[in-house]
C-alpha cells in the first residue's frame, strides 16, 4: 500500500498525546532523541564489527519511523506539511548542486515555498 506524505502527516497526527504548553518542545526533543538511538543503534554494530544485517535495518527501520512520526508533529504544531518540507529540500539540494552552498539562495526557496 501506498501512502503520500500528506496522508501520513494526518494520520500520525491523530497518535498526539503531548501536552499543549509543550506542542513544539516535545515533538522537538523526541526527535532528537530518536535521531540518538539511531546514532546509538550504528554505535553498537561498529563496536560488534558485524556487518549491516536485517535484524540492524529492522531497528532503524522503526527508529526512522519514530523520526518521521516527530517530523510530521513538527510540522503540524508550525502549519506545515512534510511534503512542503520534502518539496523545500529537494529544491535545497538542486541549488546547492547547481550553485554550491548558498544561505540567501535557500532563504529565497524558503521564502516562496511558504509563500504557496
Amino acid at each position: 500500500m501506498g501512502m503520500d506524505f500528506n496522508t501520513y502527516q494526518t494520520e500520525a497526527f491523530t497518535y498526539k498525546r503531548y501536552p499543549n504548553e509543550h506542542k513544539l518542545w516535545y515533538p522537538v526533543l523526541g526527535l532528537c532523541g530518536e535521531v540518538g538511538e539511531i546514532a546509538e543503534n550504528y554505535k553498537k554494530l561498529l563496536r560488534s564489527k558485524k556487518e549491516v544485517d536485517l535484524e540492524f535495518k529492522g531497528k532503524i527501520l522503526l527508529e526512522l519511523g519514530d523520526v518521521l512520526w516527530y517530523m510530521a508533529s513538527i510540522c503540524g504544531e508550525l502549519d506545515l506539511t512534510l511534503e512542503q518540507v520534502a518539496k523545500a529540500n529537494l529544491a535545497k539540494q538542486a541549488s546547492r548542486k547547481r550553485e554550491g552552498k548558498n544561505h540567501s539562495t535557500e532563504a529565497a526557496i524558503a521564502e516562496e515555498l511558504l509563500s504557496v
